[in-house]
């Protein structure tokens, strides 16, 4: 019976692993649809029958139209054609479709292990949590794509912040949960380690969404240099003539800045926890100390190549990729010291 619980756990291990590393491909198909400006393409939510493309010329010509009807279309892309509204449109389509195939990947699995009396009592209501969040995802993204459809060329800021910080939580449950399926839930004592990698978990957390408000407002084709940013420290038209706190969030000198700044910082927490972790004697922590510096430095050097080519494509998302890295590695030290704390 030992045996056959083991294979168990390993099986829903496996299983949300998979989930885990569709959830990633999602976060990379959906910035490769942000960043080629596909995000509008599709105008409709229809959660079901959308999940067949158009077949026919009429459809096509008749999904044009819709899109035609956007301010995206009337102010900027009013010369686009057929042939290049279907190269966007595709991109909308997969990523919505990407959707659709982890939600069957969750949903059948998750219901056959619990009819087979494969999840513990614990697993199961947060299993069905993640399901709920999986659910709730694609309303955000519908919410987020609704705010660009009128008088916006671009989704809000906000909303695209609200979607892609869902996708990073559900990320990071899918794998925290694969953990706990593999190895069984963590003690339930807390060690001061183990708080400290849930902060610089946060920190990371943190900046990925700023990152986001850079993409929402395309604060990363502006500012092209670097150390410096147009040779100031504090960039001119910081606040872009608004009060403070709406200009956190919607000045693109302040977004590009905070999130320029709030970079630095996660690079020194990581070196600051590497350090801590180089003088703790638990073993299982060790390879963290070399992981996490490796991943910021990359991922810092990336996000600086990216900005100084002025955004392009694969940069971007190679820059997308790292801080998908970087979440990961930083959330399983945090798995890892709170089961040796």
């Amino acid at each position: 019976m030992a045996y056959h619980t083991s294979i168990t756990s390993r099986a829903v291990s496996n299983w949300l692993l998979i989930v885990a590393l569709m959830v990633v491909g999602m976060i990379i198909v959906g910035g490769t649809t942000r960043l080629t400006d596909s995000g509008l393409s599709i105008t409709e939510w229809k959660p079901i029958s959308g999940a067949i493309p158009p077949l026919t010329q009429s459809d096509w010509e008749e999904e044009f139209r819709l899109y035609q009807r956007t301010t995206e279309f009337q102010e900027q892309n009013s010369a686009m054609t057929l042939a290049e509204f279907e190269f966007i449109f595709w991109w909308e389509w997969g990523h919505r479709q990407l959707g659709r195939l982890i939600g069957l990947v969750f949903a059948v699995p998750f219901v056959f292990f619990w009819l087979r009396g494969h999840l513990s009592a614990r697993l199961k209501p947060r299993l069905f949590l993640l399901l709920c969040m999986g659910g709730a995802q694609g309303a955000i993204g519908w919410w987020m794509v609704a705010s660009g459809l009128v008088d916006r060329l671009d989704v809000s800021q906000y909303r695209l912040a609200t979607h892609l910080g869902m996708a990073f939580i559900i990320l990071g449950y899918s794998v925290w949960l694969s953990l706990e399926a593999r190895f069984g839930p963590p003690p339930l004592r807390r060690g001061t380690l183990a708080g400290v990698s849930f902060a610089l978990l946060g920190l990371v957390f943190l900046q990925i969404i700023l990152g986001a408000f850079v993409a929402g407002l395309d604060a990363g084709r502006i500012y092209n240099t670097w150390p410096l940013m147009n040779g100031d420290l504090v960039p001119e038209g910081y606040l872009g003539g608004m009060s403070f706190f709406p200009a956190v969030f919607e000045s693109h000198a302040a977004v590009q800045m905070h999130h320029r700044w709030t970079g630095y910082l996660v690079a020194l927490a990581v070196f600051a926890y590497s350090v801590t972790i180089w003088r703790e004697p638990r073993v299982s922590l060790k390879p963290f100390m070399v992981i996490l510096p490796a991943l910021v430095v990359g991922q810092i050097a990336l996000g600086i190549a990216a900005l100084l080519a002025v955004v392009p494509l694969g940069l971007s998302l190679a820059h997308q990729l790292g801080a998908v890295l970087l979440f990961l590695a930083t959330l399983c030290a945090a798995w890892t010291a709170r089961r040796a704390a």
